[in-house]
């Protein structure tokens, strides 16, 4: 097993991304993951308590949204980050940016560098907490033109902009 894949692998109950050259994002991106994954679950939870103390109360089910909720949301957000994560990979060429991801269904996006528009580099709240960034990067064309690989370093997500702004350039130049 490769550096790239020992990250992934480190997770049990994962498959990490196959060992075909793809490099993986940042550890501190599952926790992102994780944060957003809480954050989606809690109007569930306040729903199912809510429910629970005021349509159920007296029923043989009171108390039972109010456990199999929370429980179920701590699962999925134990379990589904991480697989999320381990399938996130990135491998750039020097004329293209391939980006795989996708736990439930598999995407694997290819862009080449001559169909570059512009480049942007994200950060919201939760990848400044924990030290990841995005890369956007948007295309010639209306279906897909937008490719994010979230999950970098602001270090590397600026030197991955960097390399393709400078393969723009170049391309520019020849013609």
């Amino acid at each position: 097993m490769t550096e790239a894949a020992a990250p992934a692998a480190a997770f049990a109950g994962t498959d990490p991304i196959p060992d075909d050259g793809l490099l993986p994002v940042e550890p501190g991106y599952l926790h992102v993951l994780r944060a957003r994954t809480l954050f989606a679950w809690l109007p569930l939870i306040v729903g199912a308590l809510i429910l629970d103390s005021t349509l159920l109360d007296g029923s043989p089910f009171h108390g039972l949204p109010s456990v199999a909720v929370p429980l179920l949301a701590l699962a999925v957000v134990l379990v589904a980050p991480g697989r999320v994560w381990a399938r996130l990979g990135y491998r750039l060429a020097p004329t293209l940016l391939q980006v795989v991801r996708g736990w439930l269904f598999h995407v694997d996006t290819v862009v080449p560098f001559v169909r570059v528009q512009h480049i942007d580099v994200s950060r919201g709240p939760l990848d400044k907490m924990f030290g990841t960034s995005t890369l956007v990067v948007h295309t010639a064309g209306t279906h897909n033109s937008i490719v994010t690989l979230p999950g970098l370093s602001p270090d590397r997500a600026a030197e991955i902009r960097e390399i393709i702004r400078g393969q723009i350039r170049s391309d520019f130049d020849d013609r």
